[in-house]
């Protein structure tokens, strides 16, 4: 497949066929509800910009772009797949494309928030249904023969009384020629042949024979190489730097004082330019820096929790959702719960660190790299550098991870302002030390959780969270709660609990933050869902029962069931420690069960991990089995193993010598299993992740009655 970033009027040019391809796209004209399917020669001619397309060729072959970035998500499988349904083609015959940044052509462009397929399956679906209908007619017409008596078949027409057939490449000229077609009839699921079925991945054998190109691989002509010492703290200065012994390097050919967007302020550092990635780096190492840190606070850790807690305790916080009265209930109770959890900083840890390459040329800047929000890059840097926006070019890359930390717009626009000042292209390297210590960090956050249980029921449900709003970093309005306070919480609990309130207690640190795998559900969930187990003991309830009493949702009690079933819940054993936990973001609900025990020298251990998700309308289960198991071992490290602490205003944790990651020994067993419903599609990359921390402390608990409320624990110590 090719993974080259072209224009959709290049490619055609360059494929020689501007005149005789089919090419269809997605248009979505302003107020309108629906979208629409046009032709490129119609965009063309009303000067209408698509943001989606599907290309059929005179060989057959079929190329769409892809909008979105591939992070090892599955994107580049689940586009080509939904299309290749409709279109009634083989897969192999679907190549996919990167598009590059341009909302105004491809609509939104951030991947994050699961949002790819559930925020474009009907579209897509449509496109090939459209292009399919569109073949169809053209052969009928070639027949002299009523459509109807024609069906599509691996990228073939057939003509089903006679058995005469043509493949699509032989009917494109005529087909482009026809009216679109509206209101075309999708598939029944029933009918699917690829869609629901785990088919291999396409971007599996370019990731293992090496042709995919990932922003590290990136080259282009005259490119220099740059490592830059940055300020170990956000707003910190550069005081003065000595390049003395920097400039010895073999290769070094610039130092200078750079600066990069961070949010709403600037990261300083010093930038060494070299002939290679090597002596830039070591270029880098040889500089004396003296850096200015006045002016703002340099926090420990243990302050910034111990803060955290003392708001918790003297402030109300901005209500974010308020029914019934749960405060007076909680003040006239006479036997109430009251506790405070406690969740770390954490730190992305992808694969592929941080990089960019920019070539800054008179009044237009090129960057290529491993982006997840090109359209974010565009904004920030063409107002920062005084460029009109469709100057910034922005090309996608394959990611090497991604988790929300390449949806930022720091490292392009340091790429930027190098490239600028050396008059060349440069690529910007990261080690993973400028990774780990430089953030953005999933933000740290303590809870307050207070509830009252009444004839086995939850009368009362309040909870506060301290911790630091992304939304502030970005200018957002700071008399406002926390638009993610409830992120997590089962939507359905708050037609079950008649008085529930819910408040974010404003905190705020020097310290960068933004989004983490599944955003503020991972902290979120540890809190509310071993709040729920807490309430459920208080009540002498099971805890999935509990859960059921709380949900009126057939839905939710479906895949309760369906957890139960599996994890073998109503069987277990004396001597096991069963726990559940079940939570919801980006428009799906996934529940897990973990089953633990001590062995004979009395350490603990996970022996199983159940999940089920249900996510609606879905692609590939193999995808959603990858993604959930992937999101299950981040949770583990999140929840027993690594967290990121602060001495000084400064990261401790450098390196996977500290902060260390999961092993393949520590994985325990993991299914899971994939709810089947005709419901609109929910995401998939992220909803797999909060419910396992809360679910592993609930098993410990069974299995010990030790309570777990702060993160991340040690397995081997409780």
């Amino acid at each position: 497949m090719d993974t080259q970033t072209v224009s959709r009027r290049n490619f055609l040019k360059a494929s020689s066929l501007t005149g005789l391809a089919l090419s269809l796209g997605v248009y979505i004209p302003s107020n309108a509800e629906e979208a629409e399917i046009i032709k490129a020669a119609e965009a063309d001619d009303f000067g209408i910009e698509m943001n989606a397309w599907v290309h059929i060729e005179p060989s057959g072959k079929v190329t769409i772009f892809s909008h979105r970035a591939e992070m090892g998500q599955g994107v580049y499988q689940a586009i080509p797949q939904m299309v290749a349904e409709e279109l009634e083609v083989d897969l192999d015959k679907v190549n996919i494309v990167f598009a590059k940044g341009d909302n105004k052509k491809y609509g939104n462009q951030v991947t994050g928030g699961s949002s790819t397929v559930r925020g474009s399956y009907k579209n897509l679906l449509t496109l090939g249904a459209t292009a399919r209908q569109m073949l169809i007619q053209a052969a009928a017409t070639k027949w002299s023969v009523p459509a109807s008596d024609c069906r599509a078949e691996s990228g073939l027409v057939i003509h089903q009384p006679t058995n005469k057939r043509f493949h699509y490449g032989e009917l494109v000229a005529d087909a482009m020629k026809l009216e679109t077609p509206k209101n075309v009839v999708l598939k029944k699921r029933s009918d699917y042949k690829l869609i629901g079925k785990p088919l291999l991945r396409q971007d599996t054998k370019l990731k293992t024979n090496g042709s995919a190109t990932f922003g590290l691989d990136k080259e282009i002509p005259g490119m220099l190489y740059a490592a830059v010492e940055r300020n170990p703290r956000l707003r910190g200065k550069v005081k003065s730097f000595d390049d003395t012994a920097a400039r010895k390097i073999p290769g070094v050919k610039h130092v200078f004082k750079t600066k990069m967007l961070v949010f709403n302020t600037y990261r300083e550092g010093v930038a060494v330019v070299a002939t290679s990635t090597w002596a830039a780096l070591q270029g880098k190492k040889a500089l004396k820096v003296d850096w200015d840190d006045s002016g703002f606070e340099h926090l420990n850790t243990e302050e910034i929790i111990k803060r955290q807690q003392e708001a918790l305790q003297t402030q109300e916080g901005l209500s974010f959702k308020q029914q019934g009265d749960a405060s007076a209930i909680l003040a006239q109770a006479t036997k109430k719960l009251d506790v405070v959890y406690e969740t770390p900083y954490q730190y992305h840890a992808c694969m592929e660190p941080l990089n960019c390459v920019a070539h800054y040329q008179d009044d237009k800047l090129e960057i290529w790299g491993p982006i997840q929000a090109p359209e974010w890059v565009q904004d920030a840097i063409s107002k920062e550098m005084g460029l009109d926006r469709e100057k910034v070019i922005v090309h996608m890359t394959f990611l090497g991870g991604g988790f929300g930390r390449k949806a930022f717009m720091d490292y392009p626009h340091e790429a930027a302002v190098i490239s600028k000042e050396i008059k060349a292209p440069v690529q910007v390297v990261w080690t993973r030390e400028d990774d780990a210590t430089q953030g953005p960090y999933r933000p740290g956050i303590s809870y307050r959780c207070e509830g009252v249980v009444d004839n086995g029921k939850i009368s009362a449900f309040k909870l506060r969270m301290a911790g630091q709003n992304n939304d502030h970093w970005r200018g957002g309005p700071k008399d406002k709660a926390n638009r993610s306070t409830s992120e997590g919480f089962l939507k359905p609990y708050a037609e079950g609990i008649k008085n529930l309130s819910i408040a974010d207690v404003p905190f705020e640190t020097p310290i960068p933050t933004m989004w983490w795998r599944s955003v503020y559900a991972s902290t979120n969930g540890f809190a509310y869902e071993s709040f729920m187990d807490e309430l459920a003991h208080e009540a002498g309830k099971d805890p999935m029962a509990f859960r059921r009493e709380h949900l009126p949702d057939e839905r939710l009690h479906r895949q309760l069931d369906k957890l139960a079933e599996v994890s073998g819940w109503k069987t277990r054993k004396p001597g096991e420690g069963y726990g559940m936990a079940i939570t919801e973001c980006f428009a799906s609900t996934v529940g897990h069960v973990v089953k633990v025990s001590k062995g004979q020298d009395g350490k603990l251990k996970i022996d199983h991990v159940w999940a089920v998700m249900d996510c609606g309308w879905y692609v590939n289960p193999d995808t959603i089995k990858a993604q959930v198991e992937g999101s299950i071992v981040m949770a583990l490290g999140a929840a027993t193993q690594h967290q990121v602490t602060f001495k000084d205003g400064v990261p401790v944790d450098r390196n996977f010598y500290s902060y260390q990651l999961p092993r393949i020994t520590d994985i325990p067993p993991i299914d899971v299993y994939v709810m089947d419903n005709d419901e609109p599609a929910g995401g998939v990359g992220e909803p797999g992740l909060p419910a396992f921390a809360p679910a592993l402390a609930n098993a410990i608990f069974d299995l010990t009655g030790k309570r777990i409320r702060k993160l991340p624990f040690s397995l081997a110590t409780v």
